[in-house]
């Protein structure tokens, strides 16, 4: 137990949940250390600031989060982690920043640990799932009985995140399609770069989480926490779902990529096409213009009254000459 009467370091909120009365109460944000004294059938949710230095030796007062668990809740790493052991679960989830007046599409990062009556969740940005977990809780506590139901929860928003960020890019990539296959032709590829960018670490994030959730859903029963196997198995079937979306979304992409790339060659090829002809059509009077032009002795239309004239008659002969070779040769 927490003995010492100090306020919680880095404390974003926290609830204590009573599974007998089915309620949950939240801890005012100066709630000290001995708030979290728990008497009863029920669990506590821990949801901590990383920014506060004091977070990592806080947590290691409690007796039942060994050191594994704690360098999890704290770590820096930008990778998705989910880890089965004696009953808990810990490791680090994906989810996106959200910002003070609007949300964004930065990967963020949630590190969590679920216990039999405790669950723990850290970040260092504010994230846009989370505190939808949160406004969910307080809506209807009835329904969390267990911390796991709460982790569920947690990957369910941003199972739903997910789905809103596929409309949000499929909304962006139907109007770049509209350009693409319309009449002019644009460089599209600078608004495509982002919208590629951001599809494909949302598909390789996805595919992450699903291959962790898969293999912990494969571990053996006595490491499990009561009643992973069930949420483990319809958060697969969420995120296979999603998945499926992404990818398609990813390959709208890339099509729309090689499209783009396909018609200005197209246009590259024209554009040198047409300086082609304007340099075979302009050669022969070069060359006209460069025979009267030697100031050699003896040219010829040098001393008549019409030399200019049939110097130019010769340059028109071999422009029209040049296009007969051409038509002949089957160019034009």
């Amino acid at each position: 137990m927490l003995s010492i009467v100090q306020s919680i370091p880095g404390l974003v909120w926290a609830y204590t949940f009573d599974q007998e009365q089915r309620s949950c109460r939240r801890l005012p944000p100066d709630a000290t250390r001995a708030d979290l004294r728990f008497v009863g059938n029920g669990f506590r949710w821990l949801h901590l600031n990383l920014a506060d230095q004091r977070v990592a030796a806080f947590l290691e007062e409690f007796p039942e989060l060994p050191s594994a668990v704690v360098s999890a809740l704290t770590t820096h790493e930008t990778h998705a982690s989910i880890t089965l052991e004696d009953g808990m679960i810990y490791g680090t989830l994906v989810d996106f920043q959200r910002e003070f007046d609007e949300e964004t599409r930065d990967i963020g990062w949630l590190h969590f640990a679920v216990c039999d009556n405790l669950l723990i969740t850290t970040r260092l940005q504010p994230l846009r799932s989370i505190d939808r977990v949160r406004a969910a809780v307080e809506k209807n506590p009835a329904r969390y009985r267990q911390p796991i139901d709460i982790f569920e929860l947690i990957v369910a928003e941003f199972q739903r995140t997910l789905i809103s960020l596929v409309i949000e890019l499929t909304e962006e990539l139907n109007q770049i399609e509209d350009v693409v296959y319309g009449a002019t032709t644009q460089d599209e590829r600078r608004r495509l770069a982002p919208v590629r960018r951001t599809v494909v670490r949302l598909h390789r994030h996805l595919r992450t989480v699903l291959t962790l959730l898969r293999r912990a859903a494969a571990a053996d029963d006595d490491e499990m926490p009561h009643g992973f196997d069930d949420v483990a198995g319809r958060l697969t079937s969420r995120l296979e779902a999603v998945d499926h979306d992404v990818y398609a979304l990813q390959d709208r992409a890339r099509l729309l990529h090689e499209e783009i790339d396909s018609k200005l060659s197209s246009e590259t090829n024209r554009h040198l096409y047409i300086l082609s002809l304007m340099t075979a059509f302009l050669l022969p009077p070069s060359l006209v213009t460069g025979f009267f032009g030697m100031n050699t002795s003896a040219l010829p239309f040098a001393n008549g009254e019409h030399g200019t004239a049939l110097a130019f008659g010769l340059m028109a002969l071999s422009v029209f000459g040049a296009w007969w070779l051409l038509k002949r040769a089957g160019i034009l």
